[in-house]
């Protein structure tokens, strides 16, 4: 399976966003997913995670701002980015991992995509 993350640019604080990744086979449909971030010379960090049936768990700056899903037709799971703030600016990556449950640590993550650069100017 690969993974596609897109929807990434330039907005200034208050905006919105939406972040797409696509997957290359319906198998991700089975498995828990999650969006983390990253900035240079930093720890990637856990955004959001959502499992098979749709639970959800947030990353604690993002919480009540960010909304994840999962579009199993598509193939597809999205981050809904609202009231972004200039500290939200970062690379963005979403993650297909092997196990079920919901997923923080980024080490248990098996495939990833290539980021997409989110800048939130203010």
């Amino acid at each position: 399976v690969q993974l596609q993350a897109s929807g990434g640019g330039l907005v200034q604080a208050g905006d919105s966003l939406r972040l797409s990744c696509a997957a290359s086979q319906p198998t991700m449909n089975s498995y828990s997913m999650g969006w983390f971030r990253q900035l240079p010379g930093k720890e990637r960090e856990l955004v959001a995670a959502i499992t098979s049936d749709g639970l959800t768990d947030y990353g604690n700056p993002v919480k009540g701002r960010f909304i994840v899903s999962r579009d199993k037709p598509r193939s597809t799971m999205y981050l809904q980015m609202n009231s972004l703030k200039p500290e939200d600016t970062a690379t963005y990556y979403c993650a297909k991992t092997r196990f079920g449950g919901l997923i923080r640590s980024p080490a248990l993550y098996h495939t990833w995509g290539l980021g997409t650069l989110v800048t939130v100017s203010s």
